[in-house]
C-alpha cells in the first residue's frame, strides 16, 4: 500500500466528498455514458434529469474533460445527470432537449475560455477547434458561458443556474477583456447566474447539489467556498475592510525594532512566505506564561551585565496610550471591498490595485472574502466572492479519478464505422487519449498563466496506486493502445507531491510563487515519489514506453539529478519541451521565471545523461514574444541567443492577455502588480500595436526571410546595423532572397499557403524547388519549437 494514500500537505477542515448520504436516484445505477437525448434517458429508466450540464465542448467521457468529472461526480452522489454539448445557441429550443432539470443547470463554456478558443493572439478567428468533432471551428458562441446561461433562463426561467469552468473562474471580478479592449463586468452580473463556482469545483458542486435537493433556496447558499454571487449589502456580523483606493492610507504599522532579525520589505507588502522561526514565534505568542517567564529571565540576566553602552529601549508612547492598539478582525468574518467596477473601468491604476489584492487573497489557508460593487444608486449590486475551495486530499483525488469514465467520446460522434479516428476525430481527446493526469495545481505563479487562478497553487496529488490502476485500464480497455503512455503529468510534469514543509507556514503564506525569485527554503523538492512511480509504471506488463509530455519545471528538476537522469534516459521520446520563455532579466522578472542560467544547467545535465544512454535527444524550448516588460533590445538579444545556440523556432507564441492574469493587469494598466501599487509606482513597458508585436515575433523567427526587411529596418533604428551582414556572427543577411511567402504552422488550418505564381514559382530551378512553396529536401523545419532542420541526405 502506498504510504502517501491519505496524506495531505495542507490542513483540511472540509466535509469529505464521500461522506454525503446518496440521493434517492442512485437506484438507477451507473450510466455507460451520461445521456445526451431522451432516448438514452428512456433506456436508463429516467423520466427526467436532476441536473443538466451545458458545455461548449463535445462530450468526451474522460477525467481530463471538466464536464465529465463534474457529471460523474454528481452521478456518484446519486443524481441523474444529462449533458447538452455544443447546442445551437440561436434559440432556447436546443436547451429543452432533455426537459426541465429538477434541481439546476450546470453551465460551462468548456475546457478552454471560449474567446481564447476562438481567436488567435492577433484577434483573428480560428478556423479550427480541437474540442469539436472533425476539428471544426464555430461550434460555440463568443462568451459562451453568458450566452448559454441566457438560453437556459429562457428555456426554464425558474430553474437555478450554476456557472462553472475556467471561463467563469477567470471572469469572477471586473476584468480586462483583450478582445474588446475594455474592462468588463463580472461574469456573475452579465450571465445572471445564481451561483458561480470557480476553481476545481467538486467540493462545492456536491454540497450545493445536496442542499438544493433538500429544497434550500439557492439565494440562501452564500457560505460555500469557491463561489461568487450577487448581494445587495454586507450582512450583519461581517467586518468590511476598505481597499477601494490606493491613495487612502490604511493602518500604520508600529516601528520595527532594529535589533530584531525578521523578514524584509516584501513582508510589509504582504508577499513573503513566513519562515520557520517566525512561525514558531507566532505559535509561542499564544502562550503568555512562557513569554512572561522568558522576559523575566532575560531582564534578570541583563541586570547582571555591566555594559559600557546601553542599547536603545523601544517603549510605547504614553501620549498614544489607548490609541495605538490595532485589532485585526477575524479572517473568516472579514470581507475586503475592492474598487468598484465603475472605478476600475475608468482608472487603470485602481485596476492593477484590485488585481493585486485578489492575487494576495488566493491561499485557502488565509484568504478572506472579496466584494466588488457593480452599478450605482438603486441599481448597485455587490459581487461577493468567497475564499478559494479547500484542496482535495489524496484520497479524494483518487476517488475523483477512479469514477467509471468510459474514456472515449460519446457514441453520437462515431463515424459510419463506429470509430472516432477519422472524420469525426476530436483532437483534444486524441492528445490525452493515452495520458494520465497525476496531479493538479501549480505553485510556479507565472504571471501570463491562468493555472494558478483556476486550480490554485496547492499541489493536489493522486496516490501511486490510483495512477497505476489508470495506466492498467488504458492498457486493457482503451481501443488503439499500442503500449505507449503519452504522458504522466499535469499542469507541470514534476510538481507531483511537492509542497510546503510546514502546514502552518503554508497556511500563512501570501507569496504568489514558491520558486521565484528563487526556490523557497520551505519548499520540498524531493522527486523520489515521482521517480518511484515512473519506474513502477514502465515496468508494468504490456507497457513499452512512458513519455512525459507535460511541461517541465527545470529549475526544480536540477535540484534532483537522479530525477533528470531517470527522465532523460527512460521517458524522453527524442524531444523534451521546457519553457525558458526568455533570456533577459527584464521580461523574466515580469513573468516570474528563473534566469536563463538555470536553463543552461538543465541543458548540460540533459546532454550528459542523453550521451550516457547513447541517445540523440533534443530540448524544445518555448519562448514568448511581446510580453509586458519586454523591450525591443530584449527581443534582439533573445534572437542573438537563439542563433548562437542553433535554434530555429517554428512555433512562436505571442503574449495573449487572458482575463485576470497578473501579466494582463500589467498590459492594461502599465503598472506592476507584483509590487505595491501607488500612483507613482513602477511603470511597465507594454508591447501594443500590430507593428511592434509583429517585430517581436519576427525576432523569434529571425531565420524566416519574410521577416528580414522588418528586422533590417528595426536594427538600423536601434543602432545595431552591425548585426546585418553575411557572416556567421550576423543575425540576418544583407541580401533578400526570392521568398515564397509561405509559413507552415503546426496548426494546419492557421497556415499561410505559399503564393501561387510568385517569384519562387516562376523560377523553380532556384534552390532546387520542385513546385511552388515546396522547400528544398532536408531544409524543412520540424513542427516543434526549437528543433534543428533535418540533415541533408
Amino acid at each position: 500500500m502506498n504510504a502517501f494514500t491519505d496524506v495531505s500537505f495542507f490542513p483540511r477542515d472540509a466535509k469529505p466528498l464521500t461522506s454525503y448520504r446518496k440521493y434517492w436516484a442512485q437506484r438507477f445505477g451507473t450510466a455507460p455514458f451520461l445521456p445526451m437525448s431522451r432516448e438514452e434517458m428512456t433506456q436508463l429508466g429516467w423520466d427526467s434529469c436532476d441536473i443538466i450540464i451545458v458545455t461548449g465542448d463535445a462530450y468526451v467521457d474522460h477525467p481530463s474533460f471538466g464536464m465529465s468529472v463534474i457529471g460523474r461526480m454528481l452521478e456518484n452522489q446519486g443524481f441523474r445527470v444529462g449533458i447538452i454539448a455544443q447546442p445551437d445557441w440561436t434559440s432556447a429550443e436546443a436547451f429543452k432537449a432533455l426537459g426541465k432539470p429538477n434541481l439546476f443547470w450546470g453551465v460551462t463554456s468548456g475546457n478552454m475560455d471560449s474567446m481564447i478558443n476562438r481567436y488567435t493572439a492577433d484577434r483573428k478567428i480560428r478556423s479550427d477547434d480541437a474540442y469539436t468533432p472533425g476539428d471544426v471551428g464555430g461550434k460555440r458562441p463568443d462568451r459562451a458561458a453568458i450566452v448559454y446561461s441566457q438560453r437556459c433562463r429562457e428555456a426554464f426561467p425558474d430553474t437555478p443556474i450554476v456557472l462553472g469552468g475556467i471561463e467563469g473562474s477567470l471572469r469572477r471580478i471586473a476584468h480586462y477583456d483583450y478582445w474588446s479592449d475594455k474592462v468588463r463586468r463580472s461574469i456573475v452580473v452579465d450571465s445572471k447566474c445564481d451561483l458561480l463556482l470557480y476553481g476545481n469545483a467538486e467540493r462545492a458542486i456536491v454540497e450545493i447539489a445536496h442542499r438544493l435537493a433538500a429544497r434550500e433556496p439557492v439565494q440562501q447558499i452564500t457560505d460555500v467556498r469557491g463561489t461568487a454571487f450577487v448581494r445587495r449589502e454586507t450582512p450583519q456580523g461581517w467586518f468590511e475592510i476598505d481597499s477601494t483606493s490606493v491613495d487612502t492610507p490604511g493602518h500604520v504599522e508600529a516601528h520595527i525594532n532594529p535589533y530584531l532579525m525578521i523578514s524584509d520589505q516584501a513582508r510589509e507588502q504582504g508577499a513573503s512566505c513566513a519562515r520557520e522561526e517566525e512561525a514558531k514565534e507566532v505559535a509561542d505568542a499564544h502562550n503568555a506564561q512562557n513569554i512572561e517567564a522568558d522576559l523575566s529571565t532575560a531582564v534578570a540576566q541583563a541586570r547582571t551585565v555591566q555594559a559600557a553602552i546601553q542599547p536603545l529601549n523601544f517603549v510605547p508612547n504614553p501620549a498614544l496610550r489607548g490609541k495605538g492598539t490595532h485589532k485585526v478582525p477575524p479572517r473568516d468574518k472579514s470581507v475586503i471591498r475592492l474598487p468598484s467596477y465603475e472605478q476600475v473601468k475608468s482608472d487603470p491604476v485602481l485596476y492593477a490595485h484590485a488585481n493585486r489584492v485578489l492575487h494576495l487573497e488566493t491561499n485557502p489557508g488565509n484568504a478572506r472574502c472579496l466584494v466588488q460593487a457593480h452599478g450605482e444608486g438603486h441599481t448597485a449590486r455587490d459581487v461577493w466572492i468567497t475564499p478559494p475551495p479547500i484542496p482535495l486530499t489524496t484520497a479524494e483525488m483518487d476517488h475523483v479519478f477512479d469514477l467509471p469514465y468510459a474514456r472515449s467520446p460519446h457514441p453520437r460522434y462515431a463515424d459510419e464505422n463506429g470509430s472516432h479516428d477519422h472524420a469525426t476525430k476530436i483532437p483534444a481527446w486524441e492528445m490525452i487519449r493515452f495520458s494520465v493526469n497525476i496531479m493538479r495545481g501549480c505553485f510556479g505563479g507565472c504571471t501570463f498563466c491562468s493555472i494558478t487562478e483556476h486550480e490554485g497553487r496547492i499541489i493536489q496529488s493522486r496516490s501511486e496506486e490510483s495512477i497505476i490502476r489508470e495506466v492498467e485500464d488504458i492498457r486493457d480497455k482503451v481501443k488503439g493502445f499500442t503500449g505507449v503512455i503519452s504522458d504522466l503529468g499535469g499542469p507541470t510534469a514534476n510538481m507531483y507531491r511537492l509542497g510546503c514543509k510546514s502546514p502552518e507556514i503554508e497556511s500563512a503564506c501570501r507569496k504568489p510563487s514558491c520558486v521565484f525569485p528563487g526556490i523557497c527554503q520551505n519548499l520540498t523538492t524531493d522527486h523520489g515519489p515521482l521517480i518511484n512511480m515512473y519506474r513502477r509504471a514502465r515496468n508494468l506488463k504490456g507497457i513499452k514506453k512512458i513519455l512525459i509530455g507535460s511541461g517541465l519545471r527545470y529549475d526544480l528538476a536540477v535540484q534532483s539529478p537522479e530525477y533528470v537522469k531517470e527522465l532523460v534516459q527512460h521517458h524522453v521520446g527524442g524531444y523534451l519541451k521546457i519553457a525558458p520563455e526568455h533570456t533577459e532579466g527584464g521580461p523574466l522578472s515580469k513573468m516570474m521565471k528563473p534566469g536563463i542560467g538555470t536553463y543552461d544547467r538543465f541543458k548540460s545535465m540533459f546532454d550528459k545523461y542523453s550521451e550516457e544512454a547513447g541517445k540523440k535527444q533534443f530540448l524544445i524550448p518555448y519562448f514568448i514574444a511581446a510580453h509586458p516588460g519586454t523591450s525591443d533590445e530584449d527581443m534582439m538579444n533573445l534572437a542573438i541567443w537563439l542563433k548562437k545556440n542553433g535554434f530555429r523556432a517554428d512555433q512562436v507564441q505571442t503574449f495573449y492577455p487572458s482575463p485576470m492574469a497578473t501579466a494582463t493587469a500589467m498590459y492594461h494598466s502599465t503598472r506592476n502588480p507584483l509590487r505595491k501599487i501607488t500612483r507613482d509606482s513602477e511603470k511597465v513597458d507594454i508591447v501594443k500595436g500590430d507593428k511592434r508585436r509583429r517585430l517581436h515575433k519576427a525576432f523569434l523567427r529571425y531565420h524566416d526571410a519574410n521577416n528580414w526587411p522588418l528586422l533590417r529596418e528595426a536594427l538600423k533604428a536601434m543602432g545595431r546595423s552591425d548585426l546585418i551582414g553575411n557572416g556567421k556572427h550576423h543575425l540576418i543577411p544583407s541580401w533578400q532572397p526570392l521568398a515564397d511567402g509561405g509559413y507552415q504552422s503546426p496548426r494546419r488550418a492557421n497556415s499561410t499557403p505559399a503564393s501561387k505564381g510568385g517569384s519562387a514559382a516562376a523560377k523553380p530551378a532556384v534552390g532546387g524547388l520542385k513546385k511552388p512553396g515546396q522547400p528544398r529536401k532536408g531544409q524543412l523545419l520540424t513542427q516543434h519549437t526549437g528543433l534543428p532542420p533535418r540533415k541533408k541526405r
